[in-house]
């Protein structure tokens, strides 16, 4: 069962009716046509978030498939929400394969219910906005539970919602409770009205409490008859709301370092951080930063409970928060503080993209610099796989670099918006690099189409580098095509191919020419035209012949061999293929050998060479089982059908058959 709650919170008090209303509700659901949906609504900090996680940490014994957890800020580029990104987390969560995520929104729709129908599963969807925002998210089974958290009531849901609740203030009892447990002093016992005049200025809300409690906690030796006055008087001078005083004090009881990166977390691009992203925004270095996430959090305005044991955990300034350190950072920032701070942040994301596009596709043609080690602030902990001592370590550090191109895909993407933004076009066309390589791997993210056009305008608003303007329109134009915007891929290209005049004679900018031409043969590919694709492919393959370029040779062999098995040119495809997958083998091209070895399969099949096609084929299975991809290993049992239905093996041919049937369902996707 997964279960992706947090730690429990160290404190918590009251809210015993809506708890009581939420158990009851789900002891007396029958199980209807749709889930049973709880709304949780109030201000930022009103404790809406704990009080879900609490509910589902209670009851989830009873949904035995597991609980999912989803901030749907998170998600939010520019404030929208694509419905289909948060599906694809959750197909994921749900154990299906990044690449057997369905290509379109209604199809991904369908395979979620496919998985979900019959689930006994808690969804605690967290920060919705909007209905429209969660009624696509909802499993399709009456048999599970939705817990959504809002900042205002979502007038849409209610209907389908059984149970709605708005959270108000904590009651002054609740709230002395809450201080005490936080601050766990006897002075709180001997002056009451100390005591009730804090309580008071926090107005009911938890997290107020929970930063002035921690303030009360630091000045041990004062005694609360003077404390409480003195901050009261603070307060008062300050001119703000209540609960906004108190963190304003609190803030001004940090250290230097401290409040200098409470300052600067609501700059960072993306909604979460991680303790190394910190450390690159601070400047300071790794153990100054440190200290100031502890003192953050030990004053209650930045919570550390997220972090893993290696602390590369992610986290973030909760909404209320957020608003007052970005206030803060209006009022007390220095001229170019912030500038030079998103600076350094993001040379240091390009510098760890790049590194993990590295250890994912291998040394690749780039055009762009490799940025340096950003001083002070550490890499992440990601592995050359080159460095491996076997091939299962080297292929368990590609994997890990992969995932973390996945795990921070919303913070490069939003690192491009701010990189074009601050008009820092290096920086975006460097990060469109590593971005190609993740959206090979997670294809028909709506969100890369945005990144790569932000891409092509700096490299049109820079103007002085014509192998940017060709990598960028190429890289826009494979995600066009596969959203079937045909035309505008060309659109794409023949403005690369106008600017091919403009670059230099190096080995670099002829490699670009011929990748240009490969683009163009694919996208004849999947338009069907696979006369022209093979012409295409073969010119490119005589450039990379004249560079030389081995490996862009071996490349080409094999599309232009793919292409010309597609026009049932076998011979010429079968000679054509046994060369790349050759050249492959040679120079130790993993995944190209697995590639060419199956296309060549393919062909020695339909000529009927079935003993030939047979091992490579078994060959293809054993490595996709031993990377474990599903994707794969369903698509070569269907091919290996295939082949037994040709040597008339037929219940052979149906166990292969059953084998990716099974795979498909696995992963929620409909019978084909």
């Amino acid at each position: 069962m997964r279960v992706e709650l947090p730690p429990e919170p160290t404190y918590f008090v009251d809210r015993d009716e809506q708890r009581e209303r939420a158990f009851r509700a789900v002891r007396e659901w029958r199980g209807r046509s749709r889930p049973l949906v709880m709304t949780l609504s109030g201000p930022g900090g009103m404790g809406k978030t704990e009080l879900a996680h609490l509910i589902a940490r209670v009851e989830r014994e009873r949904f035995p498939d597991g609980v999912l957890t989803v901030d749907l800020d998170d998600f939010r580029l520019g404030g929208v929400l694509d419905p289909g990104d948060v599906l694809a987390q959750l197909l994921e969560s749900l154990d299906v394969e990044p690449q057997l995520v369905a290509a379109q929104f209604k199809a991904r729709c369908r395979q979620y219910w496919n998985k979900t129908s019959g689930a006994k599963l808690i969804l605690v969807l967290d920060n919705a906005r909007y209905a429209s925002e969660i009624v696509p998210l909802l499993p399709a089974s009456g048999e599970s539970l939705v817990i959504v958290t809002s900042h205002g009531p979502l007038h849409d849901l209610e209907d389908g919602a059984a149970v709605g609740m708005t959270l108000p203030p904590l009651e002054e009892w609740a709230a002395t409770e809450l201080l005490g447990l936080i601050v766990q002093d006897p002075r709180l016992a001997a002056d009451p009205e100390a005591v009730r005049t804090l309580v008071r200025l926090c107005d009911g809300l938890p997290a107020a409490l929970h930063a002035a409690g921690r303030w009360v906690r630091v000045h041990r030796l004062r005694p609360l008859s003077r404390l409480i006055p003195d901050l009261r008087s603070e307060l008062e001078e300050k001119g703000l709301p209540d609960v906004e005083r108190v963190w304003d004090t609190v803030y001004d009881g940090l250290s230097h370092p401290a409040r200098l990166l409470y300052r600067l977390l609501p700059h960072h691009p993306g909604a979460t951080f991680t303790v190394t992203s910190a450390t690159a925004l601070l400047g300071l270095g790794q153990e100054p930063c440190q200290d100031a996430l502890e003192e953050l959090h030990g004053a209650g305005l930045l919570d550390l409970r997220s972090l893993t044991g290696t602390g590369d955990g992610r986290m973030r300034l909760p909404g209320p928060l957020h608003g007052h350190a970005l206030r803060r950072s209006h009022r007390d920032t220095q001229e170019g503080e912030v500038g030079q701070a998103q600076t350094r942040l993001l040379r240091w994301i390009v510098r760890q993209a790049q590194r993990a596009d590295r250890f994912v596709a291998g040394r690749r043609l780039i055009v762009s610099e490799e940025y340096p080690t950003v001083p002070g602030a550490p890499d992440v902990s990601l592995e050359d796989p080159q460095e491996a001592a076997d091939d299962a370590a080297r292929t368990e550090r590609a994997e890990a670099a992969s995932r973390w191109l996945y795990e921070e895909r919303h913070t490069l993407l939003a690192a491009v918006r701010l990189a074009h933004e601050r008009e820092l076009d290096a920086e975006v066309v460097a990060l469109s690099e590593p971005l190609w390589t993740y959206a090979l791997d997670h294809p028909h993210q709506s969100d890369v189409i945005g990144a790569f056009r932000l891409a092509v305008s700096s490299a049109v608003r820079h103007g002085g580098n014509a192998a940017w303007l060709v990598r960028t329109r190429c890289q826009l134009a494979r995600p066009l095509w596969e959203a079937g915007r045909f035309n505008d891929a060309v659109g794409e290209l023949d403005s690369a191919e106008a600017v091919l005049g403009f670059l230099g004679d190096s080995a670099r900018d002829r490699k670009l020419g011929a990748s240009l031409i490969e683009f163009r043969g694919m996208l004849n590919g999947v338009r069907g035209d696979w006369q022209g694709a093979a012409l295409e492919f073969a010119r490119s393959r005589d450039m990379n012949l004249a560079i030389p370029n081995p490996y862009g040779v071996m490349l080409q062999t094999y599309r232009l061999g793919e292409a010309t098995a597609a026009l049932r040119e076998l011979e010429a495809a079968y000679r054509l293929l046994s060369e790349a997958h050759a050249t492959a083998v040679e120079l130790g091209r993993e995944r190209m050998t697995r590639r060419t070895g199956f296309a060549l399969a393919g062909v020695l099949r339909d000529l009927g060479r079935t003993d030939e096609a047979r091992p490579l084929y078994e060959q293809s299975l054993q490595a996709a089982r031993r990377r474990g991809s599903g994707f794969d290993q369903a698509r070569i049992h269907d091919a290996m059908a295939e082949l037994a239905d040709a040597d008339g093996q037929f219940t052979e041919a149906e166990g292969h058959r059953a084998a990716s049937r099974a795979i498909r369902q696995r992963n929620g996707l409909d019978d084909e």
